[in-house]
């Protein structure tokens, strides 16, 4: 297979100063992409401001060849947003991806969950998506050109304990990246989320409790899975999914232990109830084991009306009508 390279393309990204950002930002630039290192540089619970983050990768991206450009703007703001993509076109005049990284944590039980964990995280991780991409967009659908990465999460598709806020705002992200998928193909904009594990500084937010709880009881050998803590092992998912070469879009894709996979929102075939007249809870009860059931497999709706192919076609199965394909 030939190399991946972005000659020519420019790469805008946010949370670049440290994590996954800043191994997606080198990798990026040594494949010859112009790098917008876009960083705040706040703590991992996002306090705090600084350039250092930013320009320090900048500084080892141009010392190695490479083009680059720093960029301090909130990713939580409309302006900023604005400003981050603003940077690209100033500096080099396109963009041709956008790699949505930037975030933080802060966990607490639900019960306990204030607006201050509410707000900043939803504004963080789900608005800043809208606010940073939105203006890429526009300008890609000029170019007839794009790719968006989301950084989502596992904890927004498959849970976990301490993180409503977070789960929440990530799952949100899977909700963007199915439904602007679908209005940017027809522009050329290829949009994909990434559902990445690594040890970054935000892993140092976890809870004690947490960690006993997840990695000491659901993962008592974790261990054997700690040379693949590192960024780079996450990392050429996003560079392949940002690329000319990837045609794929409106997909999941997990990033952990090394090992690379799609995650699919399905739909079990589930029970049918009456036709001519609705099922009762009494009913619901005696069949979930059926309706739970994943025994005769799954179907997996390309969008919302996708999803009712199948139910129509054994609808009209079972009036003897004309069927459709599923």
């Amino acid at each position: 297979m030939s190399p991946i390279t972005f000659t020519d393309r420019v790469v805008a990204i946010t949370g670049a100063g440290r994590g996954l950002g800043r191994e997606h930002a080198l990798d990026f630039a040594r494949r010859g992409a112009a790098v917008v290192v876009n960083d705040l540089g706040g703590t991992g619970a996002g306090a705090g401001a600084s350039t250092s983050a930013a320009d320090e990768v900048v500084a080892e991206i141009r010392a190695a060849g490479g083009r680059a450009v720093a960029n301090y703007d909130s990713v939580s703001t409309r302006s900023g947003g604005q400003a981050i993509i603003e940077c690209a076109m100033d500096s080099f005049g396109r963009i041709d991806a956008v790699v949505n990284n930037a975030g933080f944590l802060r966990n607490k039980v639900f019960e306990d969950l204030g607006d201050a964990e509410l707000d900043d995280i939803i504004d963080v991780h789900l608005k800043a998506a809208f606010y940073v991409t939105q203006p890429a967009y526009r300008v890609m659908q000029h170019q007839g050109y794009g790719r968006i990465v989301f950084t989502s999460s596992a904890s927004g598709a498959f849970g976990s304990p301490e993180q409503t806020n977070y789960g929440a705002a990530k799952a949100g992200l899977l909700g963007l990246t199915n439904c602007l998928a679908w209005e940017g193909r027809k522009h050329g904009i290829l949009v994909n989320a990434v559902l990445p594990t690594a040890g970054t500084r935000l892993a140092k937010e976890m809870s004690r409790q947490w960690h006993e709880e997840m990695v000491g009881e659901v993962h008592p050998d974790a261990a054997v899975l700690a040379p693949t803590n590192s960024p780079s092992y996450v990392t050429p998912v996003v560079v392949y999914l940002a690329s000319e070469q990837n045609t794929a879009t409106r997909g999941f894709y997990s990033a952990t232990g090394g090992r690379f996979a799609k995650v699919v929102p399905a739909v079990t075939h589930g029970w049918f109830g009456p036709l001519e007249r609705p099922a009762t809870a009494e009913e619901i009860a005696e069949h979930f084991a059926h309706i739970e059931s994943d025994e005769h497999g799954y179907d997996l709706p390309e969008n919302v009306i996708d999803e009712g192919r199948p139910v129509l076609a054994r609808r009209l199965q079972q009036t003897g009508s004309a069927s459709i394909g599923t």
